[in-house]
């Protein structure tokens, strides 16, 4: 019996596959920290005069004033009468003021002091770093300190673990 219970052990151990397993496992981090920087983007926009009418007669012209370095350039508005009494008549006048020319801008420890202020502006405030701050630990612990304004943090971890 000894003998019978040995063979079959065996022919069951014989009939054994062996198991493959191929394991990956995969940690990704990352901390991202951005401060925006002071911007400010301005369009000089020119001194513009435009007349229109009908049934009136130009008496004096409107006249520019006289362009002159970092000046604007001054208006002086024009005078009309009707031409036929008692008729219908329609007039219009309209200037729009340029820009003088702006003094440049300087960037002192990262900041704008003083930024233009012309026709059409866009500005926009530098970031203060402040505190902010960002780790991950060997554990995938993640500390995120915010910072002043103008300041992203970003912090992300990936695990995968993939069996075949």
């Amino acid at each position: 019996m000894k003998t019978a219970l040995l063979f079959s052990t065996a022919a069951v151990l014989g009939l054994a596959v062996p198991a493959h397993a191929d394991i990956t496992h995969k940690i990704q981090s990352s901390v991202q920290l951005q401060v925006d920087g002071a911007a400010s983007q301005a369009s000089r926009i020119g001194s513009t005069l435009a007349v229109s009418g009908s049934n009136v007669t130009l008496d004096t012209a409107p006249v520019l004033g006289t362009l002159t370095a970092g000046s604007a350039v001054g208006y002086t508005p024009g005078a009309y009468s009707i031409t036929t009494a008692g008729d219908a008549f329609s007039y219009s006048e309209s200037y729009v003021e340029g820009d003088a020319t702006p003094s440049n801008t300087s960037v002192s420890s990262g900041v704008v002091t003083s930024l233009p202020m012309l026709g059409n502006t866009t500005t926009t405030s530098g970031g203060v770093a402040g505190s902010l701050a960002g780790t991950i630990a060997t554990d995938g612990a993640m500390t995120i300190t915010a910072g002043g304004a103008g300041t992203t943090a970003t912090g992300q971890v990936v695990l995968s673990l993939e069996v075949d």
